[in-house]
Order: C-alpha cells, then structure tokens, then sequence
C-alpha cells in the first residue's frame, strides 16, 4: 500500500515505524530535516521536506497515486487543509486526520465529502482519555481492550502469588469458574511469549493475556491475582487536554482531584469541571503531595506534556503511598525501563493512536486493530465472510484453520452472542473473530486468511 505520512513527530514517527516493517511504501513529510533523516536512516521510507498542505509538496510525495494520506501533524489545520487538498486536486481515496480540538471534534458534521473530506478521525487524547478509564474500572488489570463494541474484552494482568490458579494447568480455568467462559490467549514469561495449552501451568509474575465477554472480566481476574478493591480517590496531575477530558470522564463516579502548574490553567479549568477540586501547584512537590493526602489515594495519574515529569512525580508518589500511580510516557525507550518496577502503568499515546490507524491499513476485513507490547504484538477483529469455497476460515473449525504461529482464536462474536473459542468452534459467515499475535510478523499470513477469494479449493 502506498501511504504519505504528515508528520514526523511522535505519532508520525510511531506510525512510519510501524508501517515501514509491513513492506508499505511509505513516504513522510516534516519540515524538520533532522527528524526526517533520523527516520530515513533507521527504516526503509522516502521523506520529503516542505510544508504537508502545499499542493506541490503532497505532489513531490506522490500523492497522484497514494492509496492513504495519514496527516498527523501538530496543527489541526494542517491537516484538515491537507486533506481537503489531497481529496480536491489527488482523488486519494483514504484520508486520516488527527483533530485534536474538541472545539472541531464536536462538530461531526464538519467531517464529511460535502464539508472537509476526512475519512477517518484520530483523537489520541481522547483514546488515552478512553484507555485510562478501562484501567479504573478493572483495578489490577496492566491493559484493558474492546472489542466487538465492547462486547468482549482482552485483559492483561499480572499473576500473583497465591492466585487461586497460579501454580495449576490452565485447564483448570473452567473447573474454577463453572458456567463462566474464558480464554487465555497468551502468556509472556520473563518477557517471551508462551503459546497456552491446557497442560500450561501459570507461575506468579506471568503476565497473562485472557480473552471474555466484558461481564465476565472481573471474575476471571480474581483467578489470577487478588482483586484490588474497587477505586475511590484520584489524583491527576497536569491541566493539559487529556488531564481535563479524564476529570470530566471520572469526577461523576470518583472523588477527583486535578493538580497543575500553572495558576491561569487552574483558574480556567475548575470553570470547566463540575465536581473536580482544582489544586494549584507542582506534582514533584512533596509538602503539597503529604497536605492532599497523597497515602489515602487509590490512583495517582501524571498526564503532563513532560515524560520527565510525569515519571518523577509517580515515583515521589507511590514512595508516599499513592496505591497504584499511572504515567503518561511519549518516548518508547522510558516505556520498557519504568512499566512494573516503581511505576504500575505506563500509557503510551502511540500505542493507542496505532491501533485505530492500523484498523484501515489493514486488508481482509479488519474492524479493530490494538497495538501490544511497545508494537511487538496485536490483538485484531477481523470479520469472516463467504462461504467455504471462497474461504480459508468459514465453514471450519478452529482446529482446521492453518494459524500462523503464535496465533490464537480468542472469541468469536456472532450477532449478539459471545462464543469463547475451541478447537471445535465453527467459523460461520459474519462472524467477529478476535486473534492475538505474539508476533506481528505473521500479520499479513492473518490478513490471507481473511480474504475472500473466488476459490480456495
């Protein structure tokens, strides 16, 4: 697939990477050379130097014949200007903006062919708002996905001693829970990846990726560790987009408070939210910390625009008895060195903003896409459809589709059901088939499969 990037920032460099290992000719345009030719000298891509929405630069990135324009520059509008461009003079068929301003976000009839051509919108403060929430609301979970419309869930947890199935083969699961369904889709150990069998014994420190419908999550957890009891106290630290959205998104259901620098932000954030307390002062503080009571808090969040500060100010508060701090982490290489030593979650807006990219680049048809373990691994929602002459998977057991390896069938939903998949599971036309790949390599081998063709026989 041929795809222009506009960006070359964290995200647009987040993506290139992603995009440039899955043989796709890429090109990236910035105008900061040195960004461009730190891309160019570690992948596989072109870069253009010039402004994205310039006609004459979108044409020197070869947007006559680009299947996708992914604009993800800084200005909002930028982008839209590039799309609107890129739709007007090049006929690219897919457009992808990210939109960061709520002020244009909540105008959805803004974004349309007759208005400004963009296909696809990326909020990545808001799939970070989102992706926070999920981890509130499944205290002890490391990660927490939707898929199906949130029908069904991927859970990552962290196994501890004396989980009511660590030590036991992971056929014991059902025995455990009868009645309820679940699905362990992979295990990594010391950081490998282990393909789960039913003789699989689960050890402590195992991070566990399971798959269930989302009413069953919490039960299936408390197989692995012991369930943290559910959150009351919040702490976030920096007024930014993403600080207010999530104190708008909790302060209803939690007792929020929102701490930043800056006393005009304070000022002009506490007019916005209705329950939030509104603290003026520096999260790194350790006085002000003691004096909110920082040992009675269930969640410490650091969602400044600082990787820096967010990590200092997680580590000062889960010293003075934050019970679990969360911090929002730009730069890949802070990610693997901070995630489970003094730090419980490090969120990654990449991750998040990947994911729902790689949905439309995807081929068969692929409707949800999630980013796992700093991109080594992903978690797709492919549909199946034809029949069993025209495809590699309806018609077939589970047991009968040639999987890559390191590839699991996790669930299946058709219409409204959650089925939890077996090796006697039957792949029916329409289902929603939820995969996990230890690898991402083997990508394009899943994307086969859910290709329709004229015959397969």
């Amino acid at each position: 697939m041929k795809i222009i990037i506009l960006g070359a920032g964290q995200v647009g460099s987040s993506v290139a990477a992603n995009l440039a290992s899955e043989s796709n000719d890429i090109t990236v345009v910035d105008t900061d050379t040195a960004s461009l030719q730190a891309l160019q000298d570690r992948f596989d891509l072109r870069t253009i130097a010039g402004i994205a929405s310039y006609p004459d630069v979108l044409k020197s990135a070869g947007a006559d014949d680009a299947d996708m324009i992914i604009a993800v520059t800084n200005s909002d509008e930028t982008n839209m200007a590039a799309c609107q461009i890129a739709y007007s003079m090049f006929h690219t068929p897919t457009k992808i903006a990210r939109i960061r301003a709520t002020e244009y976000l909540e105008l959805p009839e803004l974004f349309s062919q007759d208005a400004i051509p963009i296909d696809v919108l990326i909020s990545p403060e808001q799939l970070v708002t989102e992706y926070v929430q999920r981890l509130i609301e499944h205290p002890g979970a490391l990660q927490v996905l939707d898929f199906a419309e949130g029908k069904v869930q991927l859970v990552a947890v962290k196994a501890y001693y004396g989980g009511p199935l660590v030590g036991h083969e992971l056929r014991e699961l059902g025995e455990h829970m009868p009645g309820i369904q679940a699905r362990v889709a992979a295990i990594f150990r010391r950081g490998q990846p282990i393909l789960p069998e039913g003789d699989t014994i689960i050890e402590a420190d195992d991070e566990v990726f399971f798959v269930a419908a989302r009413k069953n999550i919490r039960a299936v957890m408390s197989e692995m560790r012991k369930l943290d009891k559910p959150m009351k106290r919040i702490m976030l630290a920096g007024g930014g987009n993403i600080g207010v959205r999530l104190a708008k998104a909790l302060e209803h259901k939690y007792q929020v408070k929102l701490l930043d620098h800056n006393l005009g932000r304070t000022r002009s954030i506490s007019a916005q939210l209705d329950k939030t307390i509104v603290l003026h002062g520096d999260a790194a503080d350790e006085e002000m910390l003691l004096e909110e009571n920082i040992e009675n808090t269930d969640i410490f969040c650091a969602v400044t625009n600082d990787d820096e500060a967010n990590i200092l100010s997680s580590m000062l508060a889960k010293r003075l008895g934050a019970k679990k701090v969360m911090a929002l982490i730009n730069r890949a290489s802070y990610v693997d060195l901070v995630q489970s030593s003094i730090i419980d979650i490090a969120i990654s807006p990449q991750q998040a903003t990947i994911g729902s990219l790689l949905a439309h680049i995807r081929r068969g048809d692929v409707v949800v896409v999630h980013s796992l373990r700093r991109g080594a691994a992903e978690a797709i929602e492919a549909i199946a459809h034809g029949d069993k002459k025209t495809s590699r998977v309806v018609g077939r057991t589970i047991e009968e589709i040639k999987l890559p390896p390191g590839t699991t069938i996790g669930a299946i939903v058709r219409d409204n059901d959650v089925v939890i998949a077996h090796h006697d599971t039957l792949i029916e036309p329409e289902d929603h088939v939820i995969l996990f790949l230890v690898d991402k390599k083997f990508i394009p081998e899943v994307e086969k499969l859910f290709q329709v063709g004229i015959t397969f026989i």
